[in-house]
């Protein structure tokens, strides 16, 4: 199992990372990728301590939309700090978490777009795979992508949270779509329904650790040992062999990110 989007360089990981890293090997979790914030200087310096716990650890850098105001009078310089970033940091195969949040706000709207799109700009310049987060902003961001779309895309609408109709609009950009923990909630019957479309070469899973534990675990800080839970969801759901499943995530993860 690969864990594809998580936040190990983040300071909840601090105080224990060596064990979070052996409970997530012994849950049969052999790789991860960790997304780095690229104005936080902290949490880039803490990826070689990643990097260090578990070899083979992936990054994706980028600037978050909550994180968007920070270029409100240059947002062509947020792209230039990932590139910075980037050229710094070998391990890194992914432009990421970037997109829209509508639901803060944290940033003004249109700042956060155009950030966006310096940073997909920048995804294709590199041909790096994008990492798009998308809250109650899903006709803007699918509009931006169609805009920028020059060439293919690679990339992937990370926790999901859609029903069956978003998700057809989704992949319909010829992007993956990933599943974190709250596949497993009561009440997200029309998530697992959009689950059951993908099709799939375009499916992942992730924690997106230290938020969203999956059933029977909320409430606890998550960890990649987790995604081992929405593997067994998204087998139950779509109702196909475990291991096969397990077997095709990981080749899909490694087809997009060229680990």
């Amino acid at each position: 199992m690969i864990d594809s989007h998580c936040h190990l360089a983040g300071e909840e990981f601090l105080a224990d990372l060596p064990d979070v890293v052996a409970r997530a090997r012994e849950a049969g979790v052999s790789r991860a990728l960790v997304i780095l914030a690229a104005d936080d200087g902290r949490e880039i310096a803490r990826a070689a301590d990643v990097v260090a716990a578990w070899p083979g650890t992936r990054f994706a850098v980028g600037i978050h939309p909550h994180k968007a105001g920070l270029f409100v009078d240059d947002p062509d310089a947020a792209a230039g700090l990932v590139t910075e970033r980037l050229d710094r940091l070998p391990e890194a195969r992914a432009i990421g978490e970037i997109g829209l949040d509508y639901h803060y706000d944290f940033a003004p709207r249109d700042v956060q777009q155009q950030v966006f799109r310096a940073q997909i700009r920048l995804a294709v310049a590199r041909d790096l795979p994008i990492v798009i987060h998308t809250r109650e902003a899903e006709e803007d961001t699918l509009r931006i992508l169609g805009e920028e779309a020059r060439v293919p895309l690679r990339g992937v609408f990370h926790c999901f949270t859609g029903d069956a109709a978003v998700a057809a609009r989704a992949l319909a950009t010829g992007l993956h779509l990933s599943f974190a923990g709250i596949v497993s909630f009561p009440r997200a019957a029309e998530l697992r329904e959009a689950a059951v479309i993908v099709p799939e070469d375009r499916l992942l899973v992730e924690t997106d650790s230290p938020y969203l534990a999956p059933v029977p675990f909320r409430g606890k800080r998550n960890e990649p040992a987790y995604v081992a839970r929405v593997v067994d969801v998204l087998a139950d759901t779509r109702g196909v062999d475990r291991a096969a499943l397990d077997q095709m995530l990981d080749a899909n993860f490694d087809r997009l990110f060229r680990p």
